[in-house]
């Protein structure tokens, strides 16, 4: 508690000394904490990034194909972007004193259920204009060039605008009121069943297991998508996941290959020579590598070149992974034990790091053990060992299974971190089910979701405030202050 009223008062005095107006400083806040959110997970991001860039050995690492760009110049492309008026922190600084104005006006509003009501409806209103403003802007990656039908015989092309670039936030602010409605549902519901001494055992494991079930299927739908659909999940994400993954471009490759039918066990369709590439670098035999002869390809090859068992892989797995997160994790964590230096933050710092490594780690394993369960372990047992039972398994059933094993990794961490890292991915893993672009004229259906959805947060910060769970309670707790 004392922690939390040093860094209030230390904020109070900054706002003071610069003799910003009291009016102001929710407006200040709101933008400098909007710019924190949307520039400190980037730089995160770049840091991993780079620090495992020269752990790399292979050159077939799945994310290691295009020249690297200088890391100065990523920190400062993140940094200046920031600024545009058209981002994020703009978005934050007009959402608060959008939502004040309106509500000052429906102030007149008498009784609980009205005031209510006016807060809703004015940061619904707010909401929709600040997200207007976050779609008013331009980019290459949301306009297309299309042939002009009224000018066939020039040829000319003319550009066709898509919406999209904001999904993420909506996608964001859904998750999160979701979890006020459902979070404040069970609530009562908890609270009705124990005063009539019939809340039970299942209940409770389902509340304690709630956080956990979110994150485990959150991560099925990102692996998912990561290995077959890459392109549903932002380029900072993938390139992410393949740095914690180490996994081979080319059996990355021959995955997708099989699952859309181009590379078939028992049918030659020229693809031999994807896998034998494997073979020669791994030192072992080139047939296989062959689909028509080696039915199914064995997991030396998902293995890597760390021999036949799935077990030792398994075990060689996690303790690459453990180490490579851990030397990631470590700094990160001590440069946020030196705001405030003492020999329990630092012992803390390490603690942390450990767990969340060994987080990360048996993530990565359960992945990779899941698929070889499926390939050699139970999948030949349970659907057999023909060609057709070889075929259903590597074209989906055996990365499946990865995905259904790796999230409950986070059983690992402490139920606090469990809580903020599930509300983290939901958003992403959400956004790979909705298309990246879509058409511009439909926009308004995402504004109304995004306006509802954030209304309902705001609405609850006011009169629940402990129901908005994690980080993002925090800021916003902070931020509405008047």
């Amino acid at each position: 508690m004392s922690a939390k009223l040093r860094r209030s008062n230390a904020t109070t005095s900054i706002e003071a000394r610069l003799q910003i107006p009291l009016l102001l400083r929710p407006l200040l806040r709101a933008y400098v904490l909007g710019y924190a959110s949307s520039t400190l997970p980037r730089i995160i991001t770049l840091l991993l990034t780079h620090l495992t860039r020269h752990r790399r050995k292979r050159p077939n690492i799945a994310g290691d194909r295009k020249p690297d760009v200088p890391f100065l110049t990523s920190l400062k492309a993140i940094l200046k972007s920031a600024l545009e008026g058209q981002r994020f922190p703009t978005f934050c600084a007009a959402l608060i004193p959008l939502r004040k104005v309106i509500g000052k006006l429906l102030r007149s509003w008498t009784g609980l259920a009205r005031q209510r009501l006016s807060t809703w409806i004015s940061t619904f209103i707010a909401a929709w204009l600040s997200l207007s403003l976050l779609q008013s802007k331009k980019s290459e990656a949301y306009i297309e060039y299309v042939p002009d039908p009224d000018a066939p015989e020039s040829k000319s092309m003319r550009p066709v605008r898509f919406a999209g670039r904001t999904m993420d936030l909506t996608l964001f602010a859904v998750c999160r009121g979701l979890d006020v409605i459902v979070g404040e549902l069970w609530a009562q519901r908890k609270a009705r069943r124990r005063a009539n001494h019939k809340w039970t055992k299942l209940e409770s494991s389902i509340s304690a297991l709630t956080d956990s079930t979110i994150f485990a299927a959150s991560s099925a739908l990102i692996m998912w998508a990561f290995m077959y659909t890459p392109s549903r999940l932002p380029g900072a994400y993938n390139k992410w996941i393949a740095s914690a993954a180490q996994v081979d471009q080319r059996l990355l490759v021959a995955l997708r290959r099989m699952r859309w039918g181009d590379l078939v066990y028992g049918v030659e369709t020229g693809q031999a020579e994807l896998l034998q590439s494997m073979c020669a670098d791994y030192n072992l035999p080139l047939e296989n590598g062959d689909p028509v002869k080696s039915i199914p390809f064995p997991c030396e090859l998902v293995h890597m070149g760390r021999g036949p068992s799935c077990e030792y892989h398994a075990l060689s797995r996690f303790l690459r992974s453990i180490f490579w997160a851990f030397s990631t994790y470590l700094p990160l964590n001590i440069l946020l034990a030196l705001r405030y230096p003492s020999r329990a933050s630092l012992k803390l710092a390490l603690k942390s790091s450990l767990r969340s490594s060994t987080f990360l780690a048996a993530f990565i394993t359960f992945f990779y053990y899941g698929v070889c369960l499926a390939r050699t372990r139970l999948g030949p047992k349970i659907l057999g060992t023909s060609v057709v039972a070889r075929r259903r398994i590597d074209s989906g059933l055996c990365v499946s299974c990865g995905c259904a094993l790796c999230g409950w990794s986070i059983l690992l961490e402490n139920a606090r971190r469990r809580k903020d890292i599930a509300l983290f991915v939901a958003p992403r893993a959400l956004a790979t089910l909705f298309p990246r672009r879509y058409e511009w004229e439909k926009r308004w259906r995402e504004t109304v979701v995004f306006g509802a959805a954030t209304a309902v947060v705001f609405t609850c910060v006011r009169e629940r405030p402990e129901r908005v769970r994690g980080v993002l309670g925090k800021i916003l707790r902070a931020v509405l202050v008047v």
